[in-house]
């Protein structure tokens, strides 16, 4: 309707004057008229709903009800439609009277013109006199209705509900309508519209509960717990009378004082009323039942509330040695009721909060001074000053506690993250939320005071500027000493006169608080500095034993070895120096906030370090050799001891670290130490660590601790054990020989020519061992991890079933396993199964009262594979082979398989009995040895013999098949079955068998002719004879007794004069009257499930073997076959069980695939053609499930929607993550159903009892919506909405699809005070009503939420939804499955298990990474990841006790974590990481983390190399943030020596591994540049006839296969062993390797080193997103080079560079062989980072692209950038761009990367003096010429670039001329110097690798001095030079690719190795990657 609007004035309504439509009944439609319409010409009338959706935001929330039911009845009752429509006009024009809202101008005057054209055309239809009667007339006809019908709701079905829903909310509305229009008030009752919308008794919205009188009658509401929840909350006895709140009316319920109380929101306090209920309800069910019948008071769940709630609060006050201020009455009545105001408010505080819920310890102080306020109003106290009763200081007003309280501390949160400069200024500039929640970690937060004191310098953000202050000080000093006045100072001084704002007190920035993040890798030695002190004291011990040539570990108590070693505590104090000044150092900035004893600690500690560096060595240089030997009186291994002074220093010395021993061995001691806060314990532990909130109490019991110490001990040996032998001893000896040769003659102009020691040479062989000795801890615990990992995994059951045939061999125990841990026990079980003891499980039948397990086990397992087929992963056949009849014999015990594990089986046994000799029990015998045979026999001759009793209807008849089948019986009773029956003429009866089915299956089918059913009825008579013929005759050894029951009916024939009839054939015939046979059958779906089933144990052949052939279906099923074998708590009833939710954030990615999306192919396939070829098999089931042959009969028929969904159930949508997490709802309502259900009920199936029993169908629903709740965070939706956005009407159909889920957003508007717009936001919950979107809960925020990281953020503001005690964390790209969702009570129970010391408080859970299944790379990804989520966090968990949360679908305990901090960290830039924070802070907290196999959830990963770099990348961010972040160093610091060791090597030592182990190359590389550019390498080689040292080259061999295999093979390795088999998993690496899998985890190794050191020194670090839509598609030649540019091009470059220079000038008598294998590793490392962009690009050998990229290239490098140009359209906006790091880095970053830029420079003054040119000369001046020709080549650089802006445009032919003589000059220039000093064209080579990586290196000194050369020629001349480059380099790039392309095999090969896995499984890659639509 956007086209009929037309902006008019404001419209200003007169105050006295308030007209309204025809209110009067003498009113008539003659003469009507009032302000807002005008007389109309009468024309038809068409009705069209006004659009009610898309809404001005300031008017949506008060005006879309009253559209949407004027549309919804508009059709029958038109005037109240208008009527509805004018009353929404009038609350427009209310709120908004000048129309300054966004949209509201449009908005009236399109409903004017509505109204107008409604106006004639409605009173015509009025069935009233008035208005006023037609509003009655028609409210009370709804309000009759709803008196009828809403006493039982839930005998309702879904249509009657939504009927009743409907009603309610119109009669709500009318209500509203028609008080406005007969109150007369005007405009007060339009302003009254909140207190008359609060009286409407007839809708009200709600959440879960329906809390208003309207609910009283559903089903949740008639729980017990329920009941008694609610009684606790609305307990208003003994509270203070309304009266003092300014309420006229009683107080509903605790919450409603308190909202009057404190000025809590409305919103806020239905939200937070309805939590508190569903928290106790949920606590007061699962207390233990007493034997009174008296029913539960909820003391006991209100206390176990009050002890998770308030455990933090009552921790803090003692921490700061205060009383907490809950304080309880004596009588338990009152107490009751106390508790749970305390709980209320704290709840009340907390869902108000905001971004205050990042600061755990700001809400306790909040809490603290409002908890006293509450205990004053309660206790009636009188103020001592005013005499008067005790209020809250803020008072109760409207939104007091929002305004008051909340948003100054929010604005300081926000002004402080303002000056972090999105991501760009230091981590010191700005408090973050840890500084200012942890500035109530002192006693000084009190200072604040309450009412806060708003001068406190809490609030101040803002640095002073301290000169004028002093300058001010000093001034008014030297007036009082002078007598000055202002004036006479005014000629002294600039500053003025003084005023009194001046002279007052200023506030002063408090600054960082405990903790400041530098920028350094300092930070690393700084939080492990115990771990590289050890580490730096072992290698110096491990030198000084092979100095020593120490073979045995016993020699190092030899005296002098012994003292030598001792050596090593002067290192470890020089250590304890640099770590003391590091604290101060990195503390500076804390100063203000440090508290004095702190300070005084950091400098004693200095002190101390400082004495002992001059003590230590002083004593050990004097007693040297000095030392008093005692021999021991009996003969000991040690012989004697020795002591000096020294030794008795170190004892002094070492001291305190044999205390921090001692209680290592008791950690229960230590922990008390740390936790208590008694003075003396306070007073010892003051030197240890500063004392902080967090941090204390985190160890383990002696138990873990002894595991996890195990384990490293075991880790550190092999690691010692190796480099001493293999890295450090192999170099003693070629060290001392280096030291003896003498080096007289350098080939180069040596810079210290007088020195001879040759220490440059000892360093370049050196240091490469030293990182290697510090990164090889990596490479070990890699080793160690595969191997506890495989043994933790066969212990605990993982691959008990991995394979179909193991499933099948297995299958059998399944109920048995599945009545063990799903079903729930009942007291006499669980007593059993306490005294059975050991062993987990007990696989009996089932007891008595358990006696239907196996039916409940048919019924889930029935209910998983329908899910199966809804999802399209098998098909209707094999929904047939793999569901289990339910039958009455199942109760009993009785099962029937399914038909995949019988198949062949009948077939087989037919097969054995024909040729089979011998006696009965032989062929009984060999039947029964297969299970399954046995049952497939037994079935078959059960279900023919039913079908015949049913079908066979003629009294003879039916007397020849009882014949028939007791003759059978009884032979087989007698063991006489081979005597009496000739089996080989079995195959026969098979076929014959199989084609009577088949015509019983064909007749069953509905609405046959009556001719097609007569000649089926003679073809089963004809099956029948045949049948009875085969038998009798051909079977039967005796026959003739059943021929003889025929001679009755001859007699009787002939008798009645039938003489001519043939008997025998005509048997089962009809006549006459006379019905031999029942056809059609009976309508029984039972029956012909039967039938069916029967015909498939006889037809199904061995290719059932292979059901499901889906191979994710197989992978599900084997999966949740394994879970029930693995040790899990027991089951819990639903109603029993916690309370959970499930919380996903939502952006923007996609929530369904669009049909334009679908279809649409702009640069390559359509998502729905690529959707169809890689899922082949999925839509070939979903074609048959809707009945349809191909995509255009699906368009056909109008299926889109159905398409739409399919396609999005295959991509990374929200959809997809929905309809996996609301599984658990329906695994609920399925579990409670048979905890619930009679064995009746069971065998009728839980679809029918849902749609016939009402009441126990919501029952089910309450037990659903009680236990779980799923909230989706879309944080955009009310903009969405707002624009009309698709998004969010694909949010609403979801709603409406899944009616309990829940959508929170952020809603931004505007709202008019005192006629002026403010942006105001609101956290909103909406759910699905009747089509729409229905507001439940509206909390107004302080703020914009998103100040800090994004996700978090958007976590947090739709966390206060959330309900229940545990919630789990789902990513928008994960998924879950009915199967797994059984087993979420089992996991919810590990919260109630103790882990050690404490319970959990984060559960993790294993992913399935679903998106590995077609291209290589995503396979590489999968396994990958696969291998991290469950071998590594299996180790991670136990022993090592250090697994943290990694954005993984964890499942928090909800309690402990609102009360902590939430579930993330949302500080901008330092928490770019969130989720791992959580577990940070958990474990900080003494929380628990533990690791559940048991249970997986889907998860999805990019596929494409691009999409996953930005992945790597991310996290290599992150976790250098997290490398500075104050959590890692109080981990690092907090933990002992061995979890300390595991929390590096886990989280920050992986990464830093990676990134010294590339260093570690660069150091080779370049000390033997070194070496051979000097010429030392050929003096040693010649004179020393040292041959390249042969130790060096073990190591660097061995660290480079390590690296390049263990570390990213072994424990994959493992993992898939323990899942597939190891044969498979040999398999699959090896063809992962032909698939070069070394290359992407090579070059993935150079993304994380990249990212991570580069973020470490000069910041940068943000989200980086990647986009997850299907990705297999090509990425241009630009787009590479800008992504992979800096990371791995330069880097690749450079290391080919260094070798090809190693090359050219290594002597020439160092073998090949060694050179090849020494830098084989380098070679692969250095052509991967070059190489694998391309290798890994979809179609980048393809000719045609190939051009297209190259001239999408040289637009883009030539393009100019600018304002507001993108880097991917211009090289100058992207090389802008990328040094955005350097922006923001300090001047110590800038200093570092100057000083590394310098390497560049060692070619060129290495590589001059061995050019021909200079003709062996050394001298200086040689290397100060080759910078002439640099400036030479730059000058002419610079020409070039001058000429080309000058001439290139208008005088093209004298930029041609330019140029030309520009090369003729440089040609001429090298010719001549050929010809006089003999340059060569190795001279030419030579000085290319000389000079451009100077070049390279002055263009990163110049990014390095930008600030201050920008805006010169010199900077504009580095933009030239740095286009030159990058110009080269892709040059040199792309030449190799152009030349691969011309050979069509390269790209055939390329596609093969990326796609394997999808041609493997015979998918159509090729006509994805030509993009070539098909059908």
């Amino acid at each position: 309707m956007s086209h009929e609007i037309v902006p008019v004035d404001p419209i200003d309504l007169p105050s006295t004057s308030y007209s309204r439509p025809i209110t009067s009944p003498q009113d008539s439609p003659e003469h009507h008229h009032h302000h807002y319409t005008r007389s109309l010409t009468f024309r038809e009338h068409v009705s069209e709903p006004f659009d009610s959706e898309r809404l001005p935001a300031t008017l949506a929330s008060e005006i879309q009800r009253f559209l949407r039911i004027a549309n919804l009845v508009e059709s029958e009752e038109p005037r109240i439609a208008y009527l509805c429509r004018f009353h929404a006009f009038e609350i427009a024009h209310h709120m908004d009277r000048n129309s300054t809202g966004r949209g509201v101008r449009q908005f009236k005057t399109s409903l004017l013109q509505r109204l107008e054209q409604d106006e004639e055309f409605t009173v015509i239809r009025r069935k009233e006199k008035s208005d006023v009667r037609e509003l009655k007339r028609v409210y009370h006809a709804y309000k009759e209705y709803i008196i009828k019908h809403g006493v039982a709701t839930f005998n309702l079905d879904h249509s009657q509900r939504e009927k009743l829903v409907n009603a309610r909310r119109i009669a709500s509305v009318l209500y509203e309508v028609l008080k406005t229009v007969t109150s007369g008030a005007g405009p007060q009752a339009i302003a009254d519209r909140e207190s008359i919308r609060a009286k409407s008794e007839f809708y009200v919205p709600y959440n879960i509960l329906p809390l208003d009188r309207g609910g009283v009658h559903q089903a949740i509401m008639h729980l017990p717990e329920i009941k008694a929840a609610v009684a606790i909350v609305r307990n208003t006895r003994g509270l203070p009378p309304p009266e003092d709140f300014q309420r006229h009316q009683p107080f509903v319920d605790l919450f409603e004082f308190l909202h009057y109380a404190f000025g809590f929101q409305s919103g806020n306090v239905a939200n937070q009323r309805e939590h508190m209920i569903l928290l106790l309800s949920n606590t007061i069910i699962r207390q233990p039942q007493k034997q009174s019948s008296q029913p539960k008071s909820g003391d006991e769940a209100v206390d176990a509330l009050m002890k998770k709630f308030f455990k933090n609060y009552t921790s803090w006050c003692k921490f700061l040695g205060r009383k907490n201020n809950i304080r309880l009455p004596c009588v338990k009545k009152e107490a009751l009721q106390y508790k749970t105001l305390y709980i209320g408010l704290y709840l009340l505080i907390w869902g108000e909060a905001s971004n205050l819920r990042f600061m755990p310890e700001c809400l306790c102080y909040i809490f603290h001074q409002m908890a006293y306020e509450l205990h004053g109003v309660l206790a009636g106290d009188v103020s001592m000053i005013t005499g008067e009763k005790v209020v809250p200081a803020y008072g109760g007003g409207h939104e007091t506690f929002l305004k008051k309280v909340v948003t100054p501390i929010y604005k300081v949160i926000e002004k402080e993250a303002e000056k972090n400069k999105n991501g760009t200024a230091d981590h010191s500039m700005w408090r973050n939320y840890d500084d200012l929640n942890e500035f109530f970690w002192s006693i000084e937060c009190f200072e604040l005071g309450w009412p806060m004191r708003s001068e406190h310098d809490f609030f101040c953000v803002e640095p002073l500027d301290t000169s004028k202050p002093r300058r001010w000080r000093e001034k008014l000093r030297f007036r009082r000493q002078t007598k000055k006045t202002d004036e006479e100072m005014e000629d002294d001084e600039e500053l003025g006169p003084i005023t009194e704002e001046q002279i007052k007190p200023t506030q002063r920035w408090l600054g960082k608080t405990n903790f400041v993040e530098i920028r350094s890798f300092w930070q690393i030695f700084r939080s492990f500095d115990r771990m590289w002190s050890f580490f730096v004291l072992s290698l110096q011990a491990l030198i000084i034993m092979a100095c020593h040539d120490v073979g045995s570990p016993l020699q190092i108590f030899n005296a002098n070895i012994f003292e030598d070693v001792m050596s090593i505590f002067i290192t470890s104090a020089f250590l304890k120096l640099i770590k003391g000044i590091l604290d101060i150092i990195f503390k500076w900035k804390t100063r203000t906030t440090m508290p004095i004893n702190e300070k005084k600690k950091q400098m004693a500690r200095l002190g101390f370090a400082a004495m002992w560096t001059v003590i230590l060595p002083v004593l050990y240089s004097h007693s040297r050799r000095k030392y008093i030997c005692y021999f021991t009186s009996y003969k000991t291994w040690l012989g004697e001891w020795c002591f000096s002074p020294y030794m008795v220093a170190v004892t002094i010395y070492l001291t305190g670290s044999a205390v921090e021993l001692v209680l290592f061995f008791v950690p229960a001691i230590s922990k008390y130490i740390e936790t208590s806060n008694h003075r003396i314990f306070k007073n010892l532990y003051w030197w240890g660590q500063p004392r902080l909130f967090v941090g204390r109490g985190v160890q383990e019991t002696q138990i873990s601790q002894f595991k996890y110490t195990f384990f490293w001990i075991l880790v550190l040996l092999t690691k010692f054990a190796f480099s001493y032998a293999f890295e450090i001893k192999p170099l003693i000896e070629p060290t001392r020989l280096i030291m003896k040769v003498g080096v007289r003659n350098y080939e180069w102009h040596e810079i210290f020519p007088e020195v001879k020691s040759n220490a440059a040479a000892i360093v370049a062989v050196w240091a490469p061992i030293m990182v290697v000795y510090f990164m090889d801890t990596q490479i070990w615990y890699s080793v160690f991890c595969t191997i506890f990992g495989g043994l933790y995994g066969v212990l605990h059951h993982l691959g008990e079933i991995r394979t179909l045939g193991m499933l099948r061999g297995r299958f059998h125990t399944l109920p048995s396993a599945f009545n063990a841990s799903l079903i729930p026990h009942s007291m006499k079980d669980e007593k059993r199964r306490k005294q059975k003891g050991f062993f987990p499980f007990n696989f009996c039948r089932g007891s008595d009262g358990q006696k239907n397990s196996m039916a409940k086990f048919v019924l889930v397992w029935n209910q998983v594979i329908n899910s199966f087929r809804t999802e399209d992963l098998i098909s209707n056949k094999e929904l047939d082979l793999m569901t289990m009849p339910m039958s009455s014999e199942v109760l009993s015990g009785i099962i029937r398989w399914p038909i995949f594990l019988l198949a062949n089986k009948f077939s087989t046994a037919l097969s054995i009995a024909k040729d089979f000799n011998g006696k009965d029990e032989g062929l009984y015998r060999r039947i029964r040895r297969d299970e399954y045979m046995y049952y497939a026999v037994k079935e078959c001759y059960e279900s023919l013999k039913y079908i015949l009793q049913i079908l066979v209807v003629g009294d003879l008849e039916k007397k020849i098949i009882s014949g028939i089948i007791n003759e059978i019986e009884e032979s087989i009773r007698q063991s006489s079955l081979l005597e009496k029956f000739k089996l080989k003429e079995l195959p026969a009866l098979h076929k014959k068998c199989i084609e009577l089915v088949q015509l019983l299956v064909e007749g069953s089918e509905d609405k046959l002719p009556v001719e097609k059913i007569e000649e089926q009825h003679s073809k089963l008579v004809k099956a029948l004879q045949d049948i009875f013929e085969l038998v009798t005759n051909d079977m039967m050894v005796h026959g003739d007794r059943i021929l003889d029951l025929l001679e009755p009916l001859e007699d009787s024939e002939e008798d009645t004069g039938i003489f001519m009839r043939v008997i025998e054939p005509q048997l089962f015939e009809s006549y006459g009257e006379r019905r031999c046979i029942h056809f059609p059958l009976p309508d029984s779906t039972s029956l012909s499930e039967q039938i069916q089933r029967f015909l498939l144990l006889l037809t199904v052949k061995d290719s059932a073997m292979d059901i499901p052939e889906n191979l994710d279906a197989r992978r599900r099923i084997s999966f949740f076959a394994t879970s029930l074998f693995m040790d899990m708590p027991d089951a819990p009833k639903v109603r029993n069980m916690m309370s959970f939710s499930v919380l996903t954030p939502h952006y923007q990615e996609d929530i369904n695939f669009s049909t334009k999306e679908l279809h649409s192919a702009k640069s390559s396939v359509s998502i729905i053609f690529y959707m169809q070829k890689i899922f082949p098999d999925e839509w070939k089931n979903f074609l048959e499930r809707m009945g349809c042959e191909n995509l255009d009969a699906l368009k056909r028929e109008g299926k889109e929607e159905e398409l739409r969904n399919w396609a999005s159930f295959r991509g990374q949508t929200l959809s997809r993550t929905v309809r996996g997490m609301m599984y658990c709802r329906e695994a609920l309502k399925l579990q409670a159903f048979l905890d619930m259900a009679d064995d009746e009920d069971i065998l009728e199936g839980y679809d029918d009892v849902e749609r016939s029993n009402r009441p126990l169908a919501a029952q089910l629903d309450a037990l659903a919506d009680m236990k779980f709740t799923y909230v989706v965070s879309c944080q955009m939706f009310g903009a969405q909405k707002s624009a009309g956005d698709p998004h969010a009407q694909d949010i609403l159909d979801l709603m409406i699809k899944y009616p309990s889920l829940r959508v929170a957003y952020v809603e931004e508007r505007e709202e008019i005070v005192l006629d002026n717009p403010e942006k105001v936001y609101y956290s909103i919950l909406v759910k699905a009503v009747n089509g729409f979107d229905q507001e439940i809960y509206r909390v107004k925020l302080p703020g914009p939420p998103n100040i800090g990281e994004g996700k978090p953020e958007n976590q947090n503001h739709s966390i206060i939804f959330t309900r229940g005690e545990a919630l789990q964390t789902i990513d928008m790209n994960q998924d879950n499955y009915l199967e797994e969702a059984f087993k979420m009570r089992n996991l919810l129970q590990e919260f109630l298990r103790n882990r050690g010391r404490r319970p959990p408080t984060i559960l993790g859970l294993r992913e399935h990474i679903f998106t590995g299944s077609v291209s290589s790379l995503a396979w590489f990804m999968s396994y990958q990841e696969t291998s991290f989520v469950t071998i590594g966090q299996r180790l991670l968990a136990n022993p090592l006790r250090v697994r943290f949360h990694y954005g993984h679908p964890d499942v928090f305990d909800r309690i402990f974590h609102i009360t902590r901090g939430g579930i993330s960290k949302a500080s901008r830039t330092i928490n770019l990481s969130e989720d791992v924070f959580a577990g940070y802070n958990t474990t900080l907290r003494r929380g628990c983390i533990t690791y559940n196999e048991y249970l997986q959830v889907g998860k999805g990963r990019d596929v494409g190399l691009n999409q996953i770099s930005k992945f790597e990348a991310k996290v290599a961010n992150g976790n250098s943030e997290q490398t500075i972040s104050r959590d890692i160093y109080r981990l690092g610091q907090r933990f002992d020596f061995f979890r300390m060791l595991s929390c590096y090597f886990t989280t920050i030592g992986f990464y830093f591994s990676s990134l010294i182990s590339v260093i570690g190359i660069y150091i080779y590389l370049y000390g033997q540049l070194y070496l051979v550019l000097s010429g030392l390498q050929k003096t040693l080689i010649l004179e020393a006839k040292v041959k390249n040292i042969k130790s060096l080259e073990t190591a660097l061999a061995s660290q480079s296969f390590l690296q390049l295999g263990l570390l990213t093979g072994l424990p994959m390795v493992m993992e898939i062993g323990l899942e597939k088999g190891f044969l498979i998993a040999f398999q699959d690496f090896i063809l992962m390797q032909l698939q070069l899998a070394a290359f992407f985890f090579t070059f993935s190794l150079g993304t994380k080193t990249h990212y991570f050191g580069r973020t470490i020194l000069h910041g940068g670090a943000k989200y980086r997103p990647t986009g997850r839509k299907v990705v297999v598609f090509h990425a241009n030649f630009s787009e590479n080079y800008r992504l992979y540019s800096r990371s791995h091009f330069i880097k690749g470059f450079e290391l080919i560079i260094l070798l090809v220079v190693y090359e050219l000038f290594k002597h020439t008598s160092q073998s090949n062989m060694a050179y090849s294998f020494i830098t084989f590793s380098v070679w692969f490392m250095s052509l991967t980072w070059l190489c694998a962009p391309f290798l890994f690009n979809p179609s980048g050998f393809t000719w045609e692209i190939i051009v297209g990229d190259w001239r999408d290239w040289n637009r883009w490098i030539k393009e100019q950038g600018g304002i507001g140009i993108q880097q991917d359209k211009s090289w100058q906006s992207w090389w802008n761009d990328e040094q955005a790091h350097l922006r923001g880095s300090g001047v110590g970053a800038r200093c570092l990367e100057i000083v590394l830029s310098l390497r560049f420079f060692l070619y060129q003054y290495g590589l001059v003096y061995h050019l021909d040119i200079t003709q062996s000369s050394t001298n200086i001046i040689v290397y100060a010429l080759s910078w002439v020709v640099i400036l030479a080549t730059f000058l002419t650089v610079k020409a070039v670039d001058l000429g080309r802006q000058l001439f290139s445009t208008r005088k093209h032919l004298v930029y041609r001329f330019f140029k030309v003589f520009v090369f003729v000059s440089i040609l001429t220039v090298i010719i001549t110097l050929s010809n006089i000093c003999h340059l060569s064209i190795k001279d030419l080579i030579v000085s290319c690798l000389a000079f451009l990586p100077t070049g390279w290196g002055l263009i990163l000194i110049a990014q390095a001095v930008r600030p201050k050369i920008e805006g010169t020629n010199l900077w504009e001349f580095t933009q030239v030079l740095a286009r030159a480059y990058d110009y080269g380099m892709g040059v040199v790039l792309f030449a190799p690719m152009a030349i691969l392309a011309w050979l069509p095999i390269i790209s055939a090969f390329q596609t093969r190795f990326l796609f394997n896995e999808a041609f493997n499984r015979r998918l159509q890659i090729q006509p994805i990657l030509a993009g070539k639509k098909k059908k």
